[in-house]
């Protein structure tokens, strides 16, 4: 009764530990090819699963998240549109190799409008849902962030090495600087575009000098920096009139 009662429960952890591998995610790494040029440089790869997409490099390498079973779409104008599925021994190495077929496009006639709206997802080139990746996050993405759970790839040697080794010699730090500082620049373009100095200066008395520091003092409110990148006008209103007074009044106080 003693030994089926263990057995049972090592067959408990095997099934737990099993499903715990197959589900987790870790990075993938894969080279893009054709048998007319090889390799591929700039094709679009995406997880149809979590959404991510990166693009491959002048090597044909891409390194995406993704786990066992996940669906990867491969897309570029002059190639087929192709669907790689992981299967459980690409996942367990750790990567995958795919060849695209390179694909005719006849033109007829060919209009030039200078104000189409012509992007890759409105070509259909890449799905319109996916998560797109600045150069910051990309570069923080293909380093990897250390998290403890990868250190379960121990238990199935499968553990990545990147990750740990970004962060001990503190190259995943200074990513995630860049990333915060590129994430800053990107507010104060929408700040700017948003308000004109007229408006800084008569509506919220702050001095032509001043509007800049001003400006950077307002993406740091959290609140302030969600309300631009959600286009809620009105929001980012009601709030800059309230920082603006705040920031007078600490202005005033260190003229004092």
């Amino acid at each position: 009764m003693k030994n089926n009662f263990t057995f049972l429960l090592i067959s408990f952890f095997i099934v737990q530990f099993v499903i715990a591998q197959t589900s987790v995610e870790k990075w993938v790494n894969g080279q893009v090819t054709t048998n007319v040029i090889s390799p591929l440089e700039g094709i679009n790869i995406t997880n149809t699963s979590n959404k991510i997409m990166v693009v491959s490099d002048g090597y044909g390498h891409f390194s995406i998240l993704a786990k066992e079973g996940d669906i990867l779409s491969f897309s570029a104008i002059n190639y087929e549109f192709l669907r790689k599925f992981i299967n459980r021994q690409e996942f367990t190495i750790g990567s995958i190799a795919v060849d695209l077929t390179p694909k005719s496009i006849v033109l007829n006639e060919v209009i030039v409008n200078k104000n189409s709206n012509i992007s890759a997802e409105n070509l259909g080139i890449i799905p319109k849902d996916q998560v797109k990746l600045t150069t910051a996050e990309r570069r923080l993405q293909t380093a990897g962030d250390f998290k403890p759970i990868h250190l379960l790839g121990l238990l199935g040697g499968m553990l990545a090495v990147d990750p740990i080794l970004n962060a001990i010699n503190g190259r995943t730090k200074m990513l995630k600087k860049e990333l915060s500082i590129e994430k800053k620049e990107f507010l104060m373009i929408k700040l700017e575009n948003l308000f004109e100095d007229k408006y800084y200066i008569e509506t919220l008395k702050i001095p032509e000098g001043l509007i800049k520091g001003f400006q950077y003092y307002c993406i740091e409110n959290v609140d302030f920096a969600r309300s631009l990148n959600e286009k809620n006008k009105t929001i980012s209103m009601f709030l800059i009139v309230a920082m603006a007074s705040e920031f007078n009044k600490n202005q005033k106080s260190d003229k004092k």
